[in-house]
């Protein structure tokens, strides 16, 4: 070769591995990663088998958290569907965002966290299992910031359950993937809602047989097959492994505890306490357990800091990134709240769990330690101790704060004068004074056997066995005559279809 020809080429080589040089020092921006929310409905944190539980098997729910971080102390703060899945999606308090009852619109003062990864330019999703998350009926304002929402159809063809109030686990996790097939540009932030766990507890089979002894393991059973299909779909189409999945209780279940059958009424560890598992791009953290104390009112803020996008300056909830690492980091008190007593006419509850004890706020007060008493058995309450005059305080500094939030009250319907006297004495309760013995209306610990027979007619109602439904009135008559004067009172009675179908029944047959 040339002398000339050489140094042509030698300096073409140059300018060749300088400019490959340049362009690999270059920065190149990290995708942002999928994010698939995870929720199942009635799903108590010890009755999973990675929680220790072996009376039923939910390996699906097991290999998530063999590849992620599980929470072992993780806190819903309310016991109702639409409550607590909106503090899920905001990052509030029921207080706050003001959900505190079936049909309530979720205001559009408080971002969701599907809006503000939309913001981030996410493709959004949402598959419910139930009527009762129905954005145009029940849960108005909880399809904000989605692209699709799968709502039920406006009217049914079927008077079977399945379709008209609920869907099977498997058909929303067909219905979400046949979704992410369609939209396959990421990325994606698709909320699964899985609803069997629900009462009434009818799994198909093989559940059904394998768990006829306990029905309600067969409902986790089965949605927790639905989880491992979703998995498994996630895998196939390589979105799996760089992915964000959290998989959440919305709440637990009473299942006879302190006499409750399902939930709705306490405020007990069996109703609050729920499983969280959070998988993280690649293998980061995985096979983590974090015992510290959380809430589910943190998962909104930790997904927006892992998209990087910005959370709402007004939240109750903190990122659990800090937990990632497996470090030893506190535990953040998780705090209680259900209003859905007030619909019988009974009293609302309020909690805090904090530093190993429990304080409820009720007409007859309770103080457990979870220490020494884990099952919540052995009231402890008096009104000196430091630990209520504590637990007090941060109840009245919560109340204080969801009251500047000022969350919409739509469709809560107008507090009687009783139900105002108990606010006010919860918000007093700082002070150190009795608070809980101020109400004048009854403690729901003196009514959960009523209760147990009103939603047993309420589900009978749905199922247009009516007749099963009015014997089983004429039983709550015969525990509390003034029952049904409670239940007609328009002030009381503001809930979803179904109940408000059962209230019709109540006017037109024993009116």
């Amino acid at each position: 070769m040339k002398p000339v020809k050489t140094l042509r080429a030698l300096i073409g080589l140059h300018v060749l591995v300088t400019l490959c040089a340049a362009a690999s020092s270059v920065p190149t921006k990290t995708p942002l990663p999928d994010i698939f929310l995870i929720t199942i409905d009635t799903l108590r944190a010890d009755h999973v088998h990675c929680y220790g539980y072996t009376d039923v098997a939910t390996p699906g729910l097991d290999a998530l958290a063999k590849d992620g971080v599980r929470f072992t102390q993780a806190f819903t703060p309310s016991p109702i569907t639409n409550t607590s899945h909106a503090s899920i999606l905001t990052g509030l308090m029921p207080g706050s965002h003001g959900v505190t009852d079936f049909g309530v619109p979720l205001s559009a003062t408080h971002p969701t966290v599907a809006e503000l990864l939309k913001a981030k330019a996410y493709h959004t999703g949402a598959f419910i299992g139930a009527v009762i998350l129905d954005s145009k009926t029940l849960a108005p304002g909880f399809e904000r910031g989605f692209d699709f929402y799968d709502n039920f159809p406006e009217h049914s063809l079927t008077k079977s359950r399945w379709g008209r109030l609920e869907r099977r686990g498997m058909d929303v996790v067909q219905r979400a993937e046949e979704w992410l097939s369609r939209h396959p540009a990421s990325p994606h932030f698709v909320w699964v809602h899985l609803y069997d766990p629900h009462d009434p507890y009818e799994p198909p089979m093989p559940y059904s047989h394998i768990y006829k002894d306990h029905l309600y393991n067969g409902e986790i059973a089965y949605a927790d097959s639905a989880v491992a299909h979703f998995i498994a779909y996630l895998k196939r189409s390589g979105e799996y492994q760089n992915s964000i999945i959290v998989a959440v209780g919305d709440h637990g279940e009473g299942l006879g505890e302190h006499h409750e059958d399902t939930h709705g009424i306490f405020l007990y560890d069996s109703t609050t306490h729920v499983p969280l598992i959070v998988k993280l791009p690649g293998e980061l953290s995985a096979s983590t357990v974090v015992t510290a104390q959380v809430r589910t009112v943190d998962i909104m803020p930790t997904l927006l800091e892992l998209a990087g996008a910005p959370a709402p300056q007004t939240r109750d909830g903190e990122s659990l990134k800090p937990y990632f690492a497996g470090k030893d980091e506190a535990g953040r008190p998780a705090f209680g709240e259900t209003d859905y007593p007030l619909l019988f006419g009974w009293a609302p509850l309020r909690s805090i769990r904090s530093a190993g004890f429990k304080f409820i706020e009720a007409p007859r007060p309770e103080l457990y330690d979870l220490q020494l008493d884990a099952a919540e058995s052995s009231n402890e309450y008096k009104p000196r101790d430091a630990r209520v005059q504590k637990s007090r305080a941060m109840l009245a500094e919560l109340h204080a704060r969801e009251s500047s939030v000022g969350g919409s009250k739509e469709g809560v319907g107008s507090r009687t004068s009783n139900e105002r006297d108990y606010s006010n004495s919860v918000s007093a309760g700082a002070g150190g004074t009795d608070a809980g013995s101020n109400s004048l209306l009854p403690d729901p610990k003196d009514k959960i056997e009523e209760q147990n027979l009103l939603h047993a007619a309420m589900i009978a109602s749905e199922d247009n066995r009516t007749a099963e439904a009015g014997k089983t009135l004429e039983k709550v008559l015969a525990f509390d005559p003034k029952s049904f004067a409670a239940l007609r009172h328009s002030s009381v009675i503001s809930c979803d279809s179904p109940i408000r179908a059962l209230r019709l029944w109540f006017v037109k047959t024993r009116a």
